[in-house]
């Protein structure tokens, strides 16, 4: 893959930029990804790819070609959903924090918007009814928290969605004049969350439907939306689920689910994209401190900021390849992997076994397809390396280098404009 990427650039078929870093980004591989998940779930069931996890417009526009939409958490996200062509029918509105001015763009143009709270279903009402716009409620499940707090939302205290009980009273109220009011959304967390999780959650909304059945005597849910958040293994979780052991578990759990009375919506991210994704950053220094062999390349915290943070939690692993792009054999000793930010903490790998490494060799970090790029920390502003895209029969750019004066002009007053 390095080799063909190289040649494409030497042949100006793509621009890879200063030679720093680059990241690649596997199309084939996505692709099979949706096409199983596509089979594995009933027919009509819409996925939304999480535009959180990588917003590139190149990367998003196979997926939609394929069927796929898009889940968006901020207007700015809409926009790139619209940007890789995907339908407004297919775009779910998430943000917990939607204005009125955003609620009215997305009412208007019939995008599913998933409301978080009693205040903002009022504003939603207050726009009047919507043709086309299906209006879903955001039900905290209660579930309790993964291993990870700051990605863990189901859980008692959680400030998103509502409780059961609450939402089930939003439906009392506002089901007579809103006929679009008919969904239920309900996501637990992302890494750290267990699969006993992500079901119970599923199944807190089949629970939250038949209480809306029986209170309003219809059934009034025709669309569930179960979210995301299955855990990828980073190569120290073995047993991380797989999206077939997930279906099989809320089949098991959940069988009002796939019974044809509802449509399901799923909010995949990760699980779709992160293992698609590799970035190779060149060494350019290596040192020992207090006998500790430091590789110092051109990707960090800028790129794997939750690693710099929280190493435990969030593990890359790594290989290296020399000059010339083959792989290095041999594990002949454990390195410090750090990045080029000036601060201590910029660093993306500990105790990483890794064969010699020299100078203008490149450090390959796997599994970066998803919340790396989209992630971008600006600190010490450093120029967004190029993204790549890879198919069997081509090479692709999906994202253009940035290029110092690119950096300068983001700063300046008018910004990219």
């Amino acid at each position: 893959m390095v080799a063909r990427v190289e040649e494409a650039g030497r042949i100006g078929a793509v621009d890879v930029g200063d030679g720093r870093a680059v990241v690649l980004h596997d199309l084939d591989r996505q692709d099979r990804r949706l096409a199983a998940l596509t089979q594995l779930f009933p027919d009509d069931t819409l996925h939304a790819v999480a535009v959180k996890a990588n917003p590139l417009v190149e990367v998003l526009r196979p997926l939609v070609e394929s069927g796929a939409g898009c889940e968006t958490a901020s207007i700015e996200e809409i926009h790139v959903a619209l940007a890789a062509g995907c339908p407004p029918d297919r775009i779910v509105f998430d943000s917990p924090a939607k204005t009125l001015d955003e609620l009215t763009f997305a009412r208007e143009r019939g995008l599913v918007v998933n409301v978080d709270n009693p205040v903002e279903l009022e504003r939603v009402a207050a726009l009047g009814e919507s043709s086309s716009s299906v209006i879903g409620v955001r039900l905290n499940p209660d579930v309790g928290s993964g291993t990870i707090g700051t990605t863990s939302v189901g859980g008692r205290g959680s400030r998103f969605g509502a409780p059961a009980d609450q939402v089930v009273e939003m439906f009392a109220t506002h089901a007579a004049d809103l006929a679009g009011l008919r969904g239920l959304h309900v996501h637990v967390g992302s890494q750290g969350c267990s699969l006993d999780q992500l079901v119970a959650g599923a199944r807190a909304a089949q629970s939250v439907r038949e209480q809306i059945a029986e209170r309003l005597g219809e059934d009034r849910i025709d669309q569930i939306d179960i979210g995301g958040g299955l855990p990828t293994d980073y190569g120290i979780d073995a047993d991380a689920p797989t999206i077939e052991r997930y279906v099989d578990e809320l089949r098991r759990a959940c069988p009002a689910l796939f019974d044809g009375s509802v449509r399901l919506v799923t909010e995949f991210g990760r699980a779709l994209l992160a293992g698609c994704g590799v970035a190779i950053a060149t060494v350019e220094y290596t040192k020992r401190v207090d006998g500790i062999d430091h590789a110092i390349v051109h990707l960090g915290a800028d790129l794997l900021l939750r690693t710099a943070y929280q190493p435990e939690s969030w593990p890359y692993r790594f290989s290296v390849l020399d000059a010339e792009g083959n792989p290095k054999p041999g594990r002949t000793g454990e390195w410090t992997v750090a990045g080029p930010l000036c601060f201590a903490g910029d660093v993306i790998g500990r105790n990483v076994p890794l064969g010699d490494v020299e100078p203008g060799d490149r450090v390959v970090i796997h599994d970066v397809g998803a919340y790396t790029y989209s992630m971008w920390s600006r600190h010490c502003s450093r120029s967004m390396p190029a993204v790549i895209g890879v198919r069997d029969d081509a090479v692709t750019q999906l994202r253009m280098p940035e290029r110092p004066e690119d950096i300068a002009r983001m700063w300046s007053r008018d910004g990219w404009r």
